[in-house]
């Protein structure tokens, strides 16, 4: 766990309950298709977790 998450939306959060829409936010996404690059820690895996179905993952 010493790399880098890059963090892509790729299904909209319009039908995600409220706590998945603040994740989404948190993780810095607004957008469909925006992506962030994240350090990679327990606490972002963690929320990843929680919104896989709205996301994707790639290691950089």
């Amino acid at each position: 766990m010493a790399g880098e998450l890059k963090v892509t939306l790729v299904r909209s959060s319009i039908g995600a309950i409220p706590k998945h829409k603040k994740t989404i936010k948190a993780l810095g996404l607004g957008k469909i298709n925006s992506s962030r690059v994240h350090k990679d820690n327990d606490a972002i895996r963690g929320m990843i977790r929680k919104v896989t179905h709205l996301v994707k993952v790639e290691e950089i």
